[in-house]
């Protein structure tokens, strides 16, 4: 398409990991295998926790949240993904390029959000547990749940339309899997300081409020949790924030570093988007399960 005298790019080639082609089948397999196991594992935990009205609570309630958004996390850029691995046709779209962007950020800022809704959800369990069913009721579960998908989709407009609004004129190669802001920053045919600047404190800042948060909220629990006399109740509450500890450094920690540093390629940022993207939603189903005694016991009755 011409504009004015500019060509206007209508696709992008997705370079994906490797030029090697044996390389790319590998990591055919290796997506492929995990992304189903990421699909049975969070299917697995959402019936599990519907069929048992044991864990019909507010922290299983969001614990089957997050595995929906870990299940959608993967199927936005995965499943293209494989196709690219194994064909010739690398090419996605414009607009499809764009609509991955979006979708991409705007279920990977939900998650953002909903991770440290858990941590608060731990902090009233733990630090002020004799009004924690008072506060955390079905009413305001439901609130802050949609508040993380509205704060989501919030994050990725803006996201969006700061990367759409920069012109594309060629070359249109990304070298990456998928779609994601930085990578379509590079290929704009003009000064792309302000969408840069918007980029980092768009993402960045979400990162780093969301962890500074989580922390704060950890800090508290863990001083509440070293009071208690017990043996058997500090190990319980450790347990129980051990799961979700885990799974919040996975998840931040490549986004803090690639979404906050001035912008520059390293030659990991693809792997660590790989580690973020489809590994953390990978581990996160074993991470609840195999640490949950009541998850585990619903399993087996589901089993049965």
């Amino acid at each position: 398409m011409l504009l004015g005298n500019e060509t206007r790019v209508t696709e992008f080639i997705l370079l994906g990991l490797s030029s090697n082609e044996n390389l790319q089948i590998v990591f055919f397999l290796l997506f492929l295998v995990m992304y189903l196991l990421t699909v049975a594992g969070n299917l697995l935990i959402l019936v599990t926790i519907y069929v048992d009205s044991q864990l019909h609570t507010p922290m299983y309630f969001f614990l089957s949240n997050l595995s929906f958004i870990d299940l959608s996390f993967s199927t936005v850029t995965v499943p293209k993904s494989l196709v690219t691995f194994i064909t010739q046709n690398k090419a996605i779209s414009f607009s499809n390029c764009f609509a991955q962007l979006f979708f991409f950020h705007f279920i990977g800022g939900t998650e953002c959000f909903h991770l440290t809704l858990m941590a608060y959800d731990r902090y009233v369990a733990i630090c002020n547990p004799l009004r924690y069913a008072t506060i955390m009721n079905r009413q305001t579960c439901l609130l802050l749940v949609l508040s993380t998908w509205v704060g989501g989709f919030i994050h990725a407009f803006t996201q969006t339309l700061s990367t759409l609004q920069l012109p594309f004129c060629g070359p249109n190669e990304i070298n990456h899997f998928f779609c994601d802001s930085h990578p379509l920053t590079l290929l704009a045919c003009s000064n792309t300081m302000i969408s840069e600047i918007a980029d980092r404190v768009n993402s960045g800042s979400l990162t780093v409020i969301a962890f500074l948060v989580v922390s704060i909220s950890y800090g508290y629990i863990i001083s509440t949790i070293l009071k208690i006399r017990s043996v058997d109740g500090r190990r319980k509450a450790f347990s129980t924030c051990a799961s979700h500890l885990l799974v919040v450094s996975l998840a931040f920690g490549p986004s803090v570093f690639i979404y906050t540093r001035p912008s520059v390629t390293f030659a990991g940022d693809k792997l660590l988007t790989v580690f973020y993207n489809i590994v953390t939603p990978w581990l996160n189903p074993f991470i609840y399960t195999l640490r949950n005694e009541k998850v585990r016991e619903a399993m087996k009755k589901l089993k049965r």
